[in-house]
């Protein structure tokens, strides 16, 4: 008898994620993409994208992370970036699928408010009129190309953002406060303070007075990759928002990013995302 094949979770690069950010936010039907996968998705996560999907009719029955969940009509899921979930809807089913990238979040999400705490635990609430309004006036806006579309989009997001985080808080639909996850808030928060200094996996085990082995163990169970890739893609991820929302030359946003040698950022670059930083930056703004 042969031994079960391996299967490994998958990490969709959806709407071309690899190589640019989506524009502000992605907007999608449910029935788009279902129809193309038979209305199922295999468990997946996505390395650097957070979606929302509002369920206007139908339903089916949601996979995030180990638990089950039913879906119905005016129900909101909440899917962080690195979470695995997978979908099984109802043939037919009606529905909205907002896509946001991390940078986005960043923008709005500020430490002090305490909404990226609440939005981290991947979950079912109930949808509301509101959030509904606004999920239908992000569609409409990203259907347009009126001025100040953008800026716009990025209001309207904020909004549905704070609508999820409140229900999810009324509700009590917060993440449980293990060690693991008070251990991986305060990486994320050391990340923040010293990633520009470049620190190694073990300053930062050492920080945590933990092993870097058992670290890079806690990073995997939240979003699939060991800690040396978490640092690398917090570097990116500042990179790719230098690179589109300032002028700056790639060598100055290196130096700024704490690169000795700009020839070594763009390789790295080039690796995590596809694209030179150059290529980025011409197909974003393009």
């Amino acid at each position: 008898m042969q031994p079960a094949a391996h299967r490994s979770i998958q990490t969709y690069n959806l709407f071309g994620e690899a190589g640019d950010l989506p524009d502000v936010v992605h907007c999608e039907t449910i029935a788009a993409r279902s129809v193309l996968h038979d209305w199922t998705f295999e468990p997946h996560r996505h390395a650097r994208l957070h979606q929302f999907l509002l369920i206007e009719s139908g339903g089916g029955q949601a996979r995030l992370e180990e638990r089950d969940y039913p879906l119905a009509p005016m129900r909101v899921v909440n899917v962080p970036i690195g979470d695995v979930h997978g979908f099984s809807f109802i043939r037919g089913t009606q529905g909205w699928v907002l896509t946001i990238a991390a940078e986005v979040l960043d923008q709005v999400l500020l430490p002090s408010e305490g909404l990226r705490r609440v939005l981290s635990s991947a979950t079912v609430v109930r949808g509301t009129a509101q959030m509904r309004a606004t999920m239908k006036q992000i569609f409409e806006e990203f259907a347009s190309r009126r001025f100040a579309r953008a800026h716009i989009l990025r209001a309207q997001t904020a909004e549905l953002i704070g609508l999820v985080a409140r229900e999810m808080a009324t509700k009590g639909k917060l993440p449980d406060s293990k060690p693991d996850s008070d251990l991986f808030a305060r990486f994320e928060a050391l990340l923040e303070q010293h990633f520009l200094e470049h620190w190694t996996v073990s300053q930062y085990a050492q920080a945590l007075s933990v092993t870097p082995t058992h670290l890079s163990r806690i990073t995997r169970a939240a979003t699939g990759h060991a800690a040396s890739h978490v640092i690398v893609e917090r570097l990116i991820r500042e990179a790719r928002r230098n690179l589109v929302y300032t002028n700056l030359p790639i060598s100055t946003i290196a130096y700024a990013l704490g690169f000795n040698d700009p020839a070594y950022f763009s390789r790295l670059f080039s690796g995590a995302t596809g694209l030179s930083p150059k290529s980025f930056r011409e197909k974003f703004c393009a």
